[in-house]
């Protein structure tokens, strides 16, 4: 068995003069709502390709930072990345760490959308005080951002990696200009910074995707029509080795099988589901792959992007690969967690080193290195170190039918030390709409949960948590029947005796947002408030939004109409064209940064409110975006949104 001992990354910053040891002063018994709406103390950590190294995105004292660590966690280096949207890092080797930020602009005239957001990669060197470069950052007629990841590769012992880019046209005077947003790919050498192109562009009208082979080779191209949704897998010889069409205009490369000798990639069915194929690069009829398996995650080398395994999907997911001595450390590693909620969240090409991350009751969030061949495992980080075991509140799976028959759950968080008996709620529906709630820490949920309610998240028809049918069956039900699902979840807490039906809120974000205001404005009578954070409020807007990014293109077209249902039914469930009808205060919250769902849609809504004399609340959050990247946005999004359903729903 793994020996499971307990450490810290903040022994390791506190020698290093970066905080303090806490206090010793009794913990509240409810922690402030900045210990749930603050970033975590440790959002992510990735292990070097050695399995010698640990780097981690911590939040010490209010200072966000980039942290390297060596061996017994001794710190290598420091970051500052304070405000910077991180959206992912990883290793460079053992020498050099490469981050990727979101960075937001306004775009001008003649673009699909008025915003973008950027990805920038940043290399940083651990050994070095300098601040890092970034990719593409000094390399003219090439805009200085990445569009698009294809692996990193070391190729005669020096690191190499693998970005679309985007080339600028230059004019007769030799000035350079933006011509088209279609990425070339393109290698670059870490250390010298030297660029190559290795495919070119796709030509108008075509999206690109490619596979790169172990030595840096172009291994394969995916070429689609974004009209027609006419697509081809071609290999390096470009010659055509697959091809098809879709609908829908969805498909596209997974990677390669082991050996490197053939493609995965996968194709829309008419159905809307997704069919995996191989197909061996030197050219040959295409075959199922994995057919009939239901996969969790696939494993690829990230040295030579080949595949490596696979784990099932199910109560007890089975990692299958081909080298058993992975799949022997995968299962003993799950084993020593087999009382949590733990997921794999990194891992070293050999699994002998990984990193686990669990979640659950009286677990706020705790991070382990895992010393697989030793047979150790040392918990090295608290997400959320305020908030003790006995102040998570506990969760559980609630099933419910719904009105139609359907059968479906959600999961209830319940406060602590609290009898789950006519408690007041909150409907906290997920974004999405294609996604799920699941048992783990949720630290929105928790709050609530802390200040004495009962959440409520349903897993509405729509969501992805019972297969392909489910999900179809959400189609053109935004209003409708994944509406309902949510009102029956709250009718089945209040037969049941948990919850009191009359004094109940609903609250939600992105689609979770659309689902509050019409709760309030679709429905009638059921809830005292309702907190909109980044709201679809108009569908037909929504629909026209991401038809005109697409650049109006047929299959999107088609996806979204399939989706959505019949265009002339879309009024009728907006919640902004039914302001009028609000029956409780409403509170917006919305990004000004957001690319995903514009703020124009809660501006509007206010707009609406105001004219119909409905009680309501507009705030905007200056450079925050559609997923609350920054700590001081999201914290105040929290304090506005408890004081809301507080004020009109008190828990006492």
């Amino acid at each position: 068995m793994l020996e499971i001992t307990k450490t810290f990354l903040f022994s390791a910053l506190m020698f290093a003069g970066l905080i303090t040891a806490p206090s010793s002063a009794s913990t509240p018994p409810a922690p402030p709502l900045s210990a749930y709406g603050e970033l975590p103390a440790i959002e992510d950590a990735v292990l070097s390709p050695s399995g010698e190294k640990l780097a981690a995105l911590m939040t010490v004292e209010g200072n966000r930072m980039l942290v390297a660590f060596g061996a017994d966690y001794q710190v290598i280096s420091i970051t500052n990345v304070q405000d910077t949207k991180v959206r992912n890092f990883r290793w460079i080797g053992d020498d050099r760490l490469l981050l990727t930020r979101g960075v937001t602009k306004s775009l001008g005239f003649g673009f699909t959308t008025d915003k973008h957001e950027f990805s920038q990669a940043l290399i940083i060197p651990i050994d070095k005080s300098d601040e890092g470069s970034l990719v593409f950052g000094n390399k003219h007629g090439i805009v200085n951002a990445v569009f698009g990841f294809y692996g990193i590769r070391e190729i005669d012992g020096k690191q190499y990696g693998f970005f679309g880019a985007v080339e600028l046209a230059r004019d007769g005077g030799g000035d350079y200009f933006f011509d088209h947003g279609r990425p070339s790919l393109y290698r670059v050498d870490f250390e010298s910074q030297k660029y190559k192109r290795i495919a070119f562009a796709p030509r108008a009208g075509m999206n690109s995707d490619w596979l790169v082979g172990k030595n840096g080779e172009l291994a394969a191209t995916f070429l689609m029509n974004r009209e027609t949704g006419e697509w081809t897998v071609r290999n390096s010889r470009n010659n055509i080795i697959a091809k098809g069409r879709s609908e829908l205009g969805r498909g596209g490369l997974i990677g390669l099988t082991q050996g490197g000798g053939s493609v995965i990639y996968w194709q829309a069915e008419e159905d809307g589901s997704r069919r995996w194929l191989q197909v061996p690069l030197a050219g040959e009829e295409p075959t199922p792959f994995l057919e009939g398996v239901d996969v969790e995650r696939l494993y690829f080398n990230r040295q030579t992007g080949e595949l490596e395994g696979y784990l099932e999907e199910g109560n007890k997911p089975r990692p299958v690969f081909d080298d058993e001595s992975k799949a022997e450390a995968i299962r003993k590693t799950e084993a020593a967690f087999a009382r949590h909620s733990m997921s794999i969240m990194d891992w070293t090409d050999d699994f002998s080193n990984v990193i686990v991350r669990t979640t659950g009751q009286k677990d706020s969030g705790t991070w382990f290195k895992v010393d697989v061949e030793n047979l150790n495992a040392k918990a090295f980080a608290y997400e959320r170190e305020a908030i003790g075991p006995a102040q998570v509140g506990p969760f559980s799976t609630f099933e419910y039918t719904a009105t139609d028959g359907l059968e479906m759950d959600g999961i209830l968080t319940l406060p602590p030390d609290r009898e789950a008996k006519n408690l007041p709620v909150v409907m906290f529906p997920h974004g999405g709409p294609h996604a799920y709630d699941s048992e783990q820490f949720d630290w929105w949920a928790q709050a609530f949960a802390s200040r004495g309610y009962a959440v409520f998240q349903p897993n509405f028809r729509g969501s992805t948590n019972r297969g392909l049918a489910f999900i179809e069956a959400g189609y053109g039900e935004w209003g409708r029947k994944m509406q309902t699902d949510i009102s029956d979840g709250l009718a089945a807490l209040a037969e049941a005796g948990i919850v009191d039906p009359n004094r109940a809120c609903i609250v939600g974000a992105s689609y979770g947002g659309y689902a509050a205001l019409a709760g309030v404005t679709l429905q009638q009578g059921l809830y005292k408030c309702a907190v909109a954070v980044a709201p679809v409020s108009d569908i037909r807007r929504a629909y026209r939004e991401d038809y005109r990014a697409s650049g109006k293109r047929r299959t999107t077209r088609e996806t979204l109409r399939n989706q959505l249902g019949d265009p002339d039914t879309w009024d009728a469930v907006s919640p902004h064209r039914h302001a009028e009808n609000a029956d409780a205060p409403i509170l917006l919250i919305h990004g000004k940064d957001d690319t995903v769902v514009p703020f124009v849609h809660s501006s509007k809504m206010a707009d609406g409110l105001k004219d119909a004399d409905k009680p309501h609340r507009l705030i905007a959050l200056d450079g925050e975006d559609h997923w609350l990247s920054l700590s001081e946005t999201r914290q105040r999004m929290l304090d506005e949104a408890v004081a809301f359903v507080e004020q009109h729903n008190p828990a006492q």
